[in-house]
């Protein structure tokens, strides 16, 4: 499979870079727990980047590497839900999109507010209705990273969709792959460039040997991931995306924990930017019921 970048595509991302670079360059000390802005979604949005997956020519893979490349921001917005599952529902669909698994409305939901469309997907249908104030209970800010709300109610009359809920998970699994690709591709660049700054024993840390393994190591895992998640994009199959989704989740675990204990007691702190990509890793961890249910479904997907 040749995943070369288009002409179209590199297009794209370059245009991308070059609105974004205000906002990447913006100052981070003390930026929070979760750093949004209304700036950057409107931008993006007026710019047609979130709606890049409704032109056929350009497609799911398309809007995979948008979502992958907004997630090395330090900002985070609604981009992976609007760019690969939104063009399933129609462009008269609210943004944000939020993703609820049935059953499971009770968990803290990334970008839940007023207004947002929320996406009920169930085994066999899948389900939608705006959130009203009443619907949504706000969360404190807390080791998220990402804005987060509660879903307390819903209202009696959903609005059913005619798509595939086996569809939509697997877009889900997509966007959840492409986005982690950027996290974890920013965590460990900002992680590279502090062992490479600080000097222990006279010397960087960077240049010990165990750490250059471990950094190696994270390194492979991130380049794989990002394949991974751009040949689920170009097959939509969903064998590809479950295997995608389950590397996503399996390098989370493993890399966060490298990552801050390379920083010490930096990294535990809000003086270092660190935890706006590694914190989002965590909260991706246990999308799609986490890493067993990314294996049963691949799985199921591959020797069904």
């Amino acid at each position: 499979m040749d995943l070369s970048l288009t002409d179209d595509q590199i297009a794209i991302l370059d245009a991308i870079d070059t609105l974004t670079r205000p906002y990447a360059g913006a100052t981070l000390h003390e930026a929070g727990f979760a750093l949004t802005s209304e700036a950057l979604d409107r931008d993006l949005a007026e710019g047609g980047f979130l709606d890049i997956g409704f032109d056929p020519d350009l497609g799911a893979i398309s809007a995979a590497l948008v979502v992958e490349r907004l997630a090395r921001l330090p900002q985070t917005v609604e981009a992976a839900a609007s760019a690969l599952i939104r063009p399933l529902l129609g462009d008269a669909t609210p943004r944000p999109l939020c993703l609820v698994e049935e059953g499971k409305a009770h968990r803290p939901i990334r970008f839940l507010a007023p207004g947002a469309t929320v996406l009920l997907v169930g085994p066999d249908r899948v389900r939608s209705f705006v959130a009203a104030p009443e619907h949504v209970r706000a969360q404190p800010e807390a080791l998220y990273a990402y804005p987060m709300a509660s879903l307390i109610a819903q209202p009696d009359d959903l609005i059913d969709h005619a798509v595939s809920a086996d569809d939509v998970r697997t877009r889900w699994r997509v966007a959840l792959a492409a986005e982690a690709a950027g996290l974890l591709a920013a965590a460990l660049d900002s992680t590279a460039t502090y062992v490479t700054d600080r000097q222990q024993f006279g010397r960087p840390l960077a240049t010990f040997q165990a750490l250059r393994h471990r950094l190696a190591e994270a390194q492979v895992r991130a380049n794989g991931l990002y394949w991974l998640a751009m040949k689920a994009a170009a097959t939509l199959d969903a064998g590809d995306a479950a295997l995608a989704a389950l590397h996503a989740q399996e390098s989370a675990r493993s890399c966060v924990y490298d990552f801050h204990q390379f920083l010490g007691a930096m990294g535990m702190t809000l003086e270092h930017p660190l935890h706006l990509w590694t914190y989002r890793l965590k909260a991706l961890i246990g999308d799609l019921g986490g890493r067993g249910g990314q294996a049963l479904a691949a799985a199921d997907a591959l020797w069904g």
